[in-house]
């Protein structure tokens, strides 16, 4: 697998930026949701969309979300967002940004909003 996962519990892990090529990976490692916290494009036409790693999500059976957040810039309605995500989707959820560094803070941020 081409993508390194730190996991934080046995339902939640994240990871840096994902490829299409690594979902069905992602689940055969039992991950049942992925959310994106990666804005398109913000590293150039080279990085992934969101619509082409949603389409491979979903041919392998997985739960996905979309749901942007700028680095440095997180605001409160993402963190509610991402609260409600982590109560409703099928657990293990990976969620991924460009280096997994976002995703992880926000996650920590969606516990104490919890």
């Amino acid at each position: 697998m081409n993508v390194h996962i730190s996991c934080h519990n046995p339902n939640f892990g994240t990871a840096g930026q994902i490829e299409p090529t690594d979902v069905a990976e992602i689940a055969q490692q039992g991950y049942k949701s992925i959310i994106n916290n990666r804005p398109d494009g913000e590293e150039g036409p080279e990085q992934p969309s969101n619509a082409s790693i949603a389409a491979m999500a979903k041919s392998q059976g997985l739960e996905y979300a979309y749901l942007p957040v700028v680095s440095g810039a997180i605001t409160p309605e993402q963190v509610v967002e991402m609260s409600k995500l982590l109560k409703s989707m099928p657990q293990p959820i990976l969620a991924f940004c460009r280096s997994g560094a976002r995703s992880t803070f926000l996650y920590q941020l969606a516990l104490q909003n919890s």
